[in-house]
């Protein structure tokens, strides 16, 4: 029987990462973004007998399968199995071995017996399915590896209980596993208001007049921190209706929750509400730190984004310290700008958008979520704080090391009027086309260490295109 194996080095006692395995969100936060991997049911956690079940892409896209494991052979802080109970392999037996190698670091082994799919036929592909585990275990490695770390520089702190809105979204979906793998406790405010699966509890904050169930809101505290993400999406049509939802989405609806967290009878410690890079404006070469002047008034986004983050006034106002994290062009396979650029540049059939001269203040979404984790812990972090790799680059620039990283050629520009006349004018110019060159000054003062400061590192890493033993 073939057999895969991988190791790393992880800066905690084998205890601890042992519980982070152990702990709701850690499968969430080790499928590969970009293979379109799902959890689709799951009993319990990784005790034996425990099952979940994975919805997997089958080739093409178009269909999708399921996968089910069992855990097995649990050993608390020692190991834990998944074994294949259902799924596209002949067998799948993977075991997960924590080695201490000293007081504060152990050595994670990840041992994989397999089967490749049809049978003794499929034999000739076992090379195949070794670097395929290869690319998965590189990712997974670094992965918890950074979230072990990050979550070791506030060791000294206790786990805290965090209100999310905005938790299935493109931040959310990361976020809310990195917090609960951590030992935290978030409970969701949306739309539906419903916890389960990784929520401690659920508040419904109503769509359309954006008031909170204020009596759940009591009942499911209090809270050590809140984080606000939630927005309506800027993608789609700038019609009158759709500006309207827009900006009421995030200045009403922020102004509504604070006030409702106002009232509480226990206030939270701190109030992160997000906010957007686009609060600059379009200011060509122009270093941009939180210093610097906000956009023009006419500036739709820039308009948007002053008064959303004076929206949070009510909670300031009471006592509570409020962050904002002016987020950048969020980086993540799953969705955002690099979802919907990657098929064309897989393709070879993306390339510069107009002169490419445009600043793009990109951000790894790992980055977002520990920024936020970051504010929330550090009671030294206030006011508003850019969420932008250190290194920004130009389109062009972006275009040649995406292209490199997917091993495609890149050498036709797109012409402004393209992307104009599929998303409309004001849109495809303040997204595409506006030169924003942001630099997270706040963030590194306050002593916040970047996973991805560079392109090349972020995206071979969500791509999957790392080798080797992390």
């Amino acid at each position: 029987m073939p057999e895969f194996v991988a190791t790393c080095e992880l800066p905690v006692p084998a205890a601890e990462a042992f519980a982070w395995h152990a702990r709701p969100g850690a499968l969430e936060r080790l499928l590969p973004p970009w293979d379109d991997v799902r959890v689709a049911a799951r009993t319990g956690g990784i005790a034996d007998g425990d099952r979940v079940t994975l919805s997997i892409p089958l080739p093409g896209g178009l269909m999708r399968a399921k996968w089910i494991a069992e855990h097995r052979d649990y050993r608390e802080g020692e190991s834990f199995q998944d074994v294949q109970v259902s799924g596209p392999f002949g067998s799948w037996e993977h075991t997960h071995t924590f080695h201490p190698t000293g007081g504060a670091t152990c050595r994670l082994e990840d041992r994989i017996a397999f089967t490749p799919p049809l049978g003794p036929l499929g034999m000739a592909g076992a090379g195949f399915v070794r670097g395929m585990l290869d690319g998965m275990f590189a990712f997974r490695h670094l992965r918890t590896r950074l979230d072990l770390a990050a979550h070791a520089r506030f060791a000294d702190d206790s786990p805290r209980r965090i209100l999310v809105s905005g938790a299935t979204g493109l931040v959310g979906s990361s976020l809310v596993p990195f917090l609960t793998t951590g030992g935290h406790e978030v409970v969701r405010l949306s739309g539906g208001g419903q916890g389960g699966g990784l929520f401690a509890g659920g508040v419904r904050q109503d769509r359309k007049t954006y008031e909170v169930d204020r009596d759940a809101l009591a009942a499911n505290g209090p809270y050590d921190a809140v984080v606000h993400l939630a927005g309506e999406s800027i993608m789609g049509r700038w019609t009158g209706s759709k500006k309207r939802a827009i900006r009421d989405s995030r200045v009403e609806g922020t102004r509504k929750l604070c006030e409702a967290l106002a009232d509480l009878d226990e206030l939270p410690e701190v109030l992160v509400s997000t906010s957007a890079s686009g609060i600059y404006g379009d200011r060509g070469d122009e270093v941009l730190t939180e210093e610097s002047a906000t956009g023009p008034e006419d500036d739709f986004l820039a308009d948007v984004a002053r008064d959303w983050e004076t929206a949070v006034r009510p909670a300031r106002e009471a006592g509570v310290r409020v962050a904002h994290p002016r987020i950048g062009i969020v980086l993540d396979p799953r969705g955002g700008a690099l979802q919907k650029m990657l098929p064309l540049f897989k393709l070879a059939a993306g390339g510069r958008l107009g002169a490419g001269d445009q600043w793009w203040s990109w951000v790894a979404v790992d980055d977002v979520a520990g920024a936020i984790h970051h504010a929330i812990l550090d009671r030294g972090v206030h006011g508003p704080f850019n969420v932008t790799a250190p290194q920004p680059v130009t389109n062009a620039e972006f275009t040649r090391v995406l292209a490199d990283v997917v091993n495609r050629p890149a050498f036709v520009p797109v012409p402004s009027f393209g992307p104009k006349l599929l998303l409309g004018s004001e849109l495809a110019e303040a997204l595409l086309f506006a030169s924003c060159r942001v630099t997270p000054q706040a963030l590194q003062t306050s002593g916040y260490p970047f996973r991805f400061p560079d392109l090349k590192s972020c995206l071979t890493h969500y791509l999957g295109k790392t080798r080797g033993v992390a």
